[in-house]
């Protein structure tokens, strides 16, 4: 049978897709942008047939039906990563959040910790060859599609054809048709501090730098300064219009990386038409499974790996919590350790937490004493090389605790550093203090 043909035989209404989807299964949905929207609005509507079914997903780039009250009898979300669609459902029980390191994802499928029942992917429309492409979202969709009993795709007309990773149709079960358009993600609008902390983010990044960035005001803002660099390259979990800019400028080359010399490598892609326009059937990007991209052995050999990640706050040993505020999950680990350890590891690279100094309006300060009990620490203090706000770096690598808390109280906004200098003293002497009693 021609593909074409077999395409055709597996072309179903969404209903008929879903309705292979059974009570107590577990369906991985595809993540960020290449969410199924068609797909899993179809199988909110059987809520009403279905038990138990476990819905495994990362970040829902827009609304996550299946999480919504009164969907708890039929649909448990298990999310990856709690995002803005899904936090309401962690805190009030009626979503499981199960904290992975998004390169190991895969591993959950493919060593059958989280064996897959069902896959719900969304793909670009075939090619002359009967391949379709991940487009935006390769990340852990590749594991998932290989290791699902039955794969049912949304062929997203809107989807671009990236390189690097492909499906052919005989290894999808059920093909849905979408005209859906993709999410856009514009920049956000920046103000002084963020600019401060581009500026001062820009400053530690050297020509030929090979750079981890994401999404946001803080990434934005150090792409603005780093026209007059020459030769960077990428090799991110994902990537925005910013660098889509850099590109045009003739900034980012790839020409020095040491390995896949020329291309930017991701493993999801966020931001506007512009963004996929450009990647759309474009030989200088490379989409890859994040078991790859993310490993921090691939990240090591890259040399001068800058990775640029950001934090809910930072305590005065270094310790890093950027996924929860009050005990409460509002994100996850999600790379951020993928690529602290690879940059650790790159000869010349070095991680950077970058944060505004304070939050709430400025009422409070995102340096802290101490993270309070039940606050995750997403980055250990030991493997912490930077931290920058808008008033500075501060150089933890191979400091003491003494010198980690003077470096960070300096670059804290000046509000609250007589505070925490008060802070740490007391700890200091309490310290003291038990050291005579022992």
């Amino acid at each position: 049978m021609r593909w074409q043909e077999e395409y055709r035989s597996k072309l179903v209404t969404p209903e008929k897709a879903v309705s292979v989807i059974e009570s107590n299964s577990r369906v991985v949905v595809g993540n960020f942008n290449a969410q199924p929207d068609v797909l899993l609005k179809s199988l909110c509507q059987r809520r009403d047939e279905l038990r138990n079914v476990e819905i495994v997903q990362m970040v829902a780039a827009g609304p996550a039906p299946y999480a919504q009250p009164g969907m708890q009898e039929a649909f448990r979300p298990n999310v990856l990563f709690a995002g803005p669609s899904t936090r309401d459902a962690v805190a009030s029980g009626r979503a499981d959040y199960t904290p992975c390191r998004f390169f190991e994802i895969p591993r959950l499928f493919y060593d059958n910790l989280l064996p897959v029942d069902v896959a719900m992917i969304c793909v670009s429309p075939p090619d002359r060859h009967g391949f379709c492409s991940f487009g935006i979202g390769v990340d852990y969709a590749v594991a998932a599609a290989s290791c699902a009993r039955v794969v049912i795709a949304e062929v997203r007309s809107q989807m671009p054809r990236t390189m690097g990773n492909f499906i052919h149709i005989s290894n999808i079960d059920w093909v849905v048709e979408s005209e859906e358009p993709l999410r856009e993600f514009p920049p956000v609008q920046s103000d002084a501090v963020i600019d401060a902390i581009g500026h001062n983010v820009a400053e530690l990044i050297p020509d030929g730098a090979t750079l981890q960035l994401g999404i946001g005001g803080i990434p934005d803002a150090v792409a603005r300064y780093l026209t007059d660099r020459k030769d960077l390259g990428i090799h991110s979990e994902m990537f925005s219009d910013s660098t889509v800019d850099l590109v045009e400028k003739g900034v980012i080359t790839n020409q020095l990386k040491e390995h896949h010399r020329g291309r930017l490598v991701a493993t999801f892609l966020m931001g506007t038409r512009k963004l996929y326009d450009f990647v759309d059937d474009n030989p200088m990007v490379e989409m890859l499974p994040v078991d790859y991209v993310n490993d921090p052995a691939v990240i090591g050999q890259l040399h001068n790996l800058i990775s640029i990640n950001s934090a809910v706050e930072v305590d005065l040993m270094g310790q890093v919590n950027a996924e929860a505020i009050g005990g409460v999950q509002i994100s996850a680990v999600g790379g951020q350790m993928d690529f602290v350890e690879g940059a650790r590891r790159s000869p010349g690279g070095m991680s950077i937490i970058a944060m505004p100094s304070t939050a709430a309006g400025g009422k409070v300060s995102r340096i802290v004493p101490y993270l309070n009990p039940y606050t995750p620490v997403t980055t250990p203090r030991y493997a912490v090389d930077v931290v920058v706000t808008e008033y500075g770096v501060a150089y933890l690598r191979g400091k003491s605790l003494r010198q980690r808390a003077e470096a960070l109280m300096a670059i804290a906004h000046p509000r609250f550093q007589s505070e925490l200098e008060e802070e740490w003293k007391e700890h200091v002497e309490g310290r003291k203090l038990a050291s005579r009693v022992g």
